[in-house]
């Protein structure tokens, strides 16, 4: 080839590899800028932590890990609540694949209780001025401390949990184990000095800011877009379940249902009152699914119902709706098992709903029952034992007149126009009557 042909088949070849090459940076340089502009995600979690909470926070950790967020930022802001929803939302905390960061927030937004152990397990646990950490103790509903039975058992549980999340995410753990030992809080400033915590930010402009480029151990580095921000909002269903998740929604509903039954089995045909017993049953059923359920307080309660219902069935002079309301007071308080430091029916619940249940119940067993002891007022039971005058002479046979009617009667006795009588048997259209003055005397002999 000659040479001037070479050198430019060379020069060509040079400039080919030259605009790869430049592609290839090109490329590369979109890739970093994608890598850049990944989104925040953001959820709110508010309120007791309940199965409804824990089921956000997964749903909502699953989707930002699905569609590649750079993290997600949790803001959160709860009192305590149920230990199975909490340990259920750390370990989803755990399982993500991008960083989780909780931030307590807004100003005078608190991590109480089981708030305490999901700050501490975030990759990055943050705070806005304002708020405050802490008081982790195990407690029954109401706040009131667990029975010396179980409270050490349920504490030095709590403890070794709390513990292995401080050490897994290098926190404070002589802080961690005080705040469940001695329920000890502190505000934001003192928990970013005692190393509760990792940063103090103002809203959140401010802590995506101070999060952006920070390296995770064990985790992707945070590469995000402070512009690009995605709030995941609660779904109906998410709100549904957090409502049925409350014990103390739980127990209204089983009670509605229980009554709206009762009525239905006492009335017959009402219809109403046994469609929205039933619907409130099945509702109250499936929020047990995600409680902890104690089933001798559901077994107390249904033997109140049976109580109740035999009642109606026997003259026990008010012993058995007694022993109804004592069963179902033991059956609210025993509803919910508590020996895991878990939440519970409130006291302002239980009160008012078994004294308005309670009583509706006994109202109802005491009417049906007088209405069955009660002697019948229509039809041939009806005149049985009422008093009549005879209006044509009843030789043997004749006319009464009783509750304002004129009937055929018939006598074994004569008796003539005024006399009064009383019916003792009703024959068809006929009435079995015998003189009034009759009922005085002994059987069969008038006086």
């Amino acid at each position: 080839m000659p040479l001037p042909a070479f050198k430019g088949v060379l020069m060509r070849n040079r400039s080919i590899t030259v605009s790869v090459f430049v592609a290839l940076l090109m490329l590369l340089s979109i890739r970093q800028t994608d890598a850049g502009s990944a989104p925040v995600y953001l959820v709110r979690i508010s309120g007791a932590i309940s199965p409804g909470n824990a089921d956000f926070l997964d749903l909502a950790i699953h989707k930002a890990n699905a569609e590649g967020a750079g993290c997600l930022i949790v803001m959160l802001d709860t009192p305590g609540g149920l230990a199975e929803s909490m340990r259920k939302m750390v370990m989803a905390i755990y399982e993500s694949r991008i960083p989780v960061v909780v931030y307590v927030a807004p100003s005078g937004a608190r991590a109480a209780s089981a708030g305490v152990m999901i700050t501490m397990a975030a990759d990055v646990a943050a705070m806005a001025p304002g708020t405050h950490i802490g008081a982790a103790h195990p407690v029954n509903a109401g706040g009131k401390d667990l029975g010396e039975t179980m409270a050490e058992k349920v504490t030095n549980d709590m403890v070794a949990f709390v513990k292995s999340i401080a050490e897994k995410r290098e926190r404070n753990i002589e802080w961690a184990e005080k705040a469940v030992r001695e329920s000890v809080s502190v505000t934001e400033t003192e928990a970013l000095e005692k190393k509760i915590i990792d940063l103090v930010a103002r809203d959140v402009d401010d802590l995506v800011a101070q999060i952006n480029g920070l390296e995770i151990k064990g985790k992707a580095l945070v590469d995000i877009d402070p512009a690009n921000r995605i709030w995941i909002a609660e779904s109906m269903r998410t709100r549904i379940l957090k409502a049925l998740s409350d014990p103390n929604i739980a127990y209204i509903l089983m009670m509605i249902g229980l009554a709206g039954l009762y009525f239905e089995l006492s009335h017959p045909g009402v219809i109403l009152p046994g469609v929205i017993g039933s619907i409130a049953l099945i509702l109250a059923f499936y929020s047990f699914q995600t409680l902890p359920v104690n089933i001798a307080g559901v077994l107390l309660i249904l033997l109140a119902l049976i109580f109740f219902i035999m009642e109606m069935k026997i003259a026990s002079y008010g012993l058995l709706s007694v022993a109804g309301l004592i069963s179902l007071l033991l059956g609210s308080l025993m509803l919910f098992d508590r020996t895991g430091g878990q939440i519970g029916i409130s006291w302002t619940v239980i009160v008012p709903t078994i004294s308005l249940v309670g009583g509706f119940f006994v109202v109802v067993a005491g009417l049906v029952f007088r209405s069955r002891i009660r002697r019948p007022m229509t039809g041939e039971s009806g005149l049985i034992g009422e008093t009549g005058v005879v209006k044509t002479p009843l030789t043997p046979t004749g006319r009464i007149q009783v509750h304002g009617e004129v009937w055929f009667a018939r006598c074994r006795t004569p008796l003539t126009v005024g006399q009064r009588v009383r019916v003792t048997a009703v024959d068809g259209l006929t009435l079995e009557v015998e003189p009034e003055a009759s009922v005085a005397g002994p059987k069969g002999i008038s006086p």
